[in-house]
């Protein structure tokens, strides 16, 4: 079942995927003056979390995203906003930080479009 869900050919984007959550969730740590070594690892956890769970489970690595832009982009969106729920509700329940509504729509939006112009990218340059 696994083997179904993630590829070879669909691993490399899972490290633009990667930069994309946690870069947003870095600059917002930045702007907000809470970058701190003690902090940033609960800020990241539900959202790596998420991700993982979210990814393979709905197959944003699979063959099918390592073949196209077409293929690619609605799984990693898929898979962003599956994840983002999990680490929102992490974040609101285990992993301090609270859940401000702004918070929720400039993560889920910015990150989304992050992955999403990513992947484009990667494929316009692969091919």
């Amino acid at each position: 079942m696994l083997n179904d869900r993630v590829d070879a050919a669909g691993l490399p984007l899972a490290v633009g995927d990667l930069l994309a959550i946690l870069g947003v969730l870095t600059i917002g740590m930045m702007q907000h003056n809470t970058l701190t070594p003690d902090h940033a690892p609960g800020v990241y956890a539900p959202f790596v979390i998420g991700w993982a769970i979210a990814a393979v489970a709905i197959g944003a690595y699979s063959a099918g995203a390592g073949e196209s832009a077409k293929a690619a982009i609605p799984l990693g969106l898929r898979a962003w906003v599956v994840a983002a729920l999990i680490g929102f509700g992490l974040r609101a329940t285990i992993f301090p930080g609270g859940l401000a509504i702004a918070f929720v729509a400039i993560t889920l939006v910015l990150t989304g479009g992050l992955i999403a112009g990513f992947r484009l990218l990667f494929f316009k340059l692969v091919g």
